[in-house]
């Protein structure tokens, strides 16, 4: 087989490998996002069966149906990248059928000419007559090794070209499976458009009723606010404990340390400046007799933070730090309802500020679970709830609208270990827990920490 060839077959080799893996990844990254979409779609849909039927429209069915829309959006978008995706796969796939195709002509060509060539010289020209024509014995050998090689190279022809046929068959069998593909997923982009579509005017029916009552919203957004502006004072004060209590045991130690160095001094009169001539006070002997080396003695830092600096809260705030994204929920069954920070109701002038993140459930009662370890700072009552407060080193999360708690202010918690249950939404039709994230004194929205 010649260069040329060899170098062509690597190529499409090479070709065919980079057309292969790259769909499959692509595929597999947007299968699990897609599974993904799908089950906290069924989970929001349970909840949001439960007060679609209602003729009390509310911020907590908004708040559902906001979420609802977003994540069909977001099934959406996948199914569009999908479509692409298989696109280009198509694209390629036909420009490698090409390639292959004129591959093959080119083959089938070589091959024609070299039969047509062996044919009309056979009768003049025979292999034995070839052979015994040599001039030598090694003659011979050459050309018996070059009829073979020449054997070889045609029957290599001839299995390239069967090889390369199987291979475009192959590749026009995967192009139909692809098609069928495309159109399964062109007909689910259609029926979720037309579900989005429906979603976006139940939205606005929604957002319609709650504009009529917007005195109604305003009382609530109100109540919100005072309640949560209750617990964040509450979570400050909890954590400015905490540095002071920090702060104060930080002191205690240094102090034990100062003495423990005075008494070592007193007692070894040899590092005593008083007792030693030779040492200037507020400079360190060498202890080699007729030399000292002035170094004047440092003030000591004040530290970045206190709740970083014994050897435990090093490795949790550490362990916290290293588990972003990766922690667990702290409801099973919970779909965000509110955002951090910044939130706006549709066509109003209303606003508020959320501290965490909001998070329903399919009905009160649901257990609530730690999502690090740590120890209980605090358990207090607000409004009707009850908060739980955790520290995680620098790190604080406080669990709020609670029903019930089972830990006690001082307790040790695992992740995942229950601290209590989740307490009725503000309609009573299901339930809701408030989830707040902090280091030290600032909150920080939680929904990049968690797992999903």
């Amino acid at each position: 087989m010649t260069r040329k060839t060899l170098f062509v077959l690597f190529a499409f080799c090479s070709f065919s490998a980079l057309l292969n893996a790259q769909p499959a990844q692509d595929k597999a990254q947007l299968e699990k996002e897609r599974q993904a979409i799908q089950q906290e779609l069924k989970e929001i849909q349970s909840m949001y069966n439960k007060v679609k039927g209602q003729t009390k429209q509310s911020l907590g069915h908004l708040n559902v149906l906001n979420r609802k829309i977003a994540l069909q959006e977001q099934y959406l978008n996948n199914i569009n990248r999908e479509i692409r995706s298989i696109d280009d796969d198509i694209y390629l796939s036909n420009l490698e059928i090409y390639r292959l195709q004129k591959q093959l002509d080119t083959l089938k060509a070589q091959y024609a000419r070299s039969v047509v060539y062996a044919y009309k010289n056979k009768s003049n020209y025979d292999y034995l007559n070839f052979i015994f024509s040599a001039n030598s014995f090694n003659d011979v050998i050459r050309r018996i090794s070059y009829l073979k090689s020449y054997r070889a190279y045609r029957e290599k022809q001839v299995t390239t070209i069967l090889e390369t046929k199987d291979l475009i068959a192959k590749r026009k069998q995967q192009q139909l499976g692809r098609k069928e593909q495309k159109n399964a997923a062109l007909v689910n982009q259609t029926k979720q458009v037309q579900e989005l579509e429906v979603q976006k005017k139940e939205k606005a029916a929604v957002v319609a009723v709650l504009k009529s009552k917007e005195k109604d919203l305003v009382k609530q957004i109100a109540a919100k606010k005072k309640r949560d502006k209750e617990l964040n004072n509450a979570i400050l004060a909890i954590v400015r404990r905490e540095i002071e209590a920090a702060k104060a045991k930080a002191k205690a130690e240094a102090d034990v340390k100062k003495k423990a160095d005075e008494l070592a001094k007193k007692n070894n009169p040899s590092t005593n400046p008083e007792s030693n001539p030779a040492v200037i006070p507020g400079t360190i002997s060498t202890g080699t007799p007729g030399t000292t080396t002035s170094k004047r003695n440092e003030a000591v830092k004040k530290p970045d933070s206190y709740l970083d600096l014994n050897a435990k809260d090093v490795a949790l705030n550490s362990s916290f730090a290293a588990n972003r994204a990766k922690l667990p929920w702290p409801v099973d069954n919970g779909v965000l309802a509110l955002r951090f920070g910044p939130n706006k109701i549709e066509n109003t002038l209303l606003t508020f500020d959320n501290p965490g993140i909001s998070i329903a459930t399919p009905s009160h009662g649901e257990p609530v679970k730690a999502v690090f370890d740590g120890e209980v700072s605090a358990v207090y009552s607000l409004g009707d709830g009850t908060a739980v407060t955790i520290r995680h080193g620098k790190y604080f999360t406080t669990y709020s609208n609670l029903s019930g708690v089972s830990v006690s202010k001082g307790s040790t918690v695992k992740t995942g270990q229950q601290i209590g249950r989740a307490g009725k939404d503000d309609d009573g039709t299901g339930g809701q827990i408030d989830f707040i994230l902090m280091i030290e004194t600032r909150n920080v929205d939680p929904l990049p920490w968690l797992r999903r």
